[in-house]
């Protein structure tokens, strides 16, 4: 019997931490992390469903996806700035957020939520290659959610600048009637 994307998720997606990802802003416009890691994990499981992986492998691969920016710190804070400036040169570059949060996340979501270690190298590797290479099918796919949901964010951004701009230089330009 297959289990649908609601009943994998809804012990996560109700919990006070993660609900708290609603008000992180996340690749700009009015993403949040919460949407954003919502989407990765619908397109996860779509992908695992596509994939024909095995009942138990979509579910771990769809609650890894949902966790994989569970990482639990304000990336863009005054505290995450503090923690960079103890760093110089290399080693600065290798404790960015980018490189750094697909551990956390692991390391956060296995405590809270009792994950499998594939369903943690699939997050700690989700920033290939930022990250370390994903070890396993849930890491690769969660690996391309991510890629796949991200760019479409970012492209909407950049459509939501573009037309402020477009906007401003052309004053007079109205809407089309509808």
């Amino acid at each position: 019997m297959s289990q649908n994307f609601q009943e994998m998720t809804e012990d996560i997606v109700s919990h006070p931490l993660f609900l708290q990802l609603k008000s992180c802003p996340h690749h700009g416009g009015e993403n949040s992390l919460y949407i954003h890691s919502v989407a990765t994990a619908k397109c996860a499981y779509r992908l695992a469903r596509r994939f024909r992986l095995r009942e138990e492998r979509v579910r771990a691969l769809t609650r890894a996806a949902l966790l994989h920016d569970f990482f639990g710190y304000d990336w863009q804070g005054e505290r995450h700035r503090r923690f960079m400036h103890r760093f110089t040169g290399w080693q600065r570059i290798r404790h960015m957020h980018a490189f750094i949060h697909g551990a956390h996340a692991a390391h956060r979501a296995g405590r809270l939520f009792h994950l499998d270690q594939r369903q943690m190298d699939a997050i700690a590797s989700h920033m290939f290659p930022l990250a370390s290479w994903p070890k396993n099918s849930e890491a690769w796919l969660l690996t391309l959610a991510d890629k796949m949901v991200a760019s479409k964010e970012v492209g909407e951004t950049v459509g939501w600048h573009v037309k402020g701009w477009c906007r401003r230089i052309v004053p007079g330009r109205q809407k089309p009637e509808q």
